[in-house]
């Protein structure tokens, strides 16, 4: 038993030293300016926390790149996915954004909640019909109600022919 107690001991202050120095952890919030827009629900951010060196850092400071929580958009080959990145564009690119992060994917993207000028980037590209909300992921109510708003008044890709209206998860599945 004695020498389990250490090893116990050594195990916790481990496991409380990786979440004290982990580089990103769970619900932390920063901001950053947009420098790049990927497509429709992906940015990189440069952050102006200093940073020595690492494949993150650019110029002194931290890229990170950032997936759009709980929404998924047209990938590029799909049907409106150039207007889908447009529109992400004109919201935050070049501008100082607030990242709420959610998680990270298993690209290593940061997931995240965007805020720019106390406007919430995912919900306002939801309500302009320039995404879905990505039901596997999706936790907020309000989301569906801005998309069903979305659909009912033929925004943005809910005025496509109903043909063109694919949901990206569908349309990655099909193409594999």
């Amino acid at each position: 038993m004695r020498i389990l107690a250490p090893a116990k001991f050594l195990y916790s202050f481990l496991i409380v030293l990786f979440a004290l120095v982990s580089p990103f952890s769970f619900a932390e919030s920063f901001m950053a300016k947009v420098v790049g827009v990927s497509d429709g629900d992906t940015v990189n951010v440069l952050t102006d926390k200093p940073c020595n060196s690492g494949k993150n850092c650019k110029s002194g400071k931290i890229q990170y790149r950032v997936r759009l929580a709980e929404i998924d958009t047209p990938e590029k080959k799909q049907p409106y996915g150039s207007r889908s990145k447009q529109a992400l564009s004109d919201l935050v690119f070049g501008r100082l954004v607030k990242v709420d992060t959610v998680d990270t994917d298993r690209y290593g993207r940061l997931v995240a909640n965007l805020y720019v000028d106390g406007k919430w980037v995912n919900a306002e590209l939801v309500k302009s019909g320039s995404a879905w909300v990505y039901r596997q992921y999706a936790k907020s109510p309000l989301l569906f109600e801005f998309e069903k708003d979305a659909r009912i008044n033929k925004r943005g890709l809910w005025g496509l022919p109903e043909a063109d209206r694919i949901p990206p998860w569908e349309w990655r599945r099909n193409k594999k």
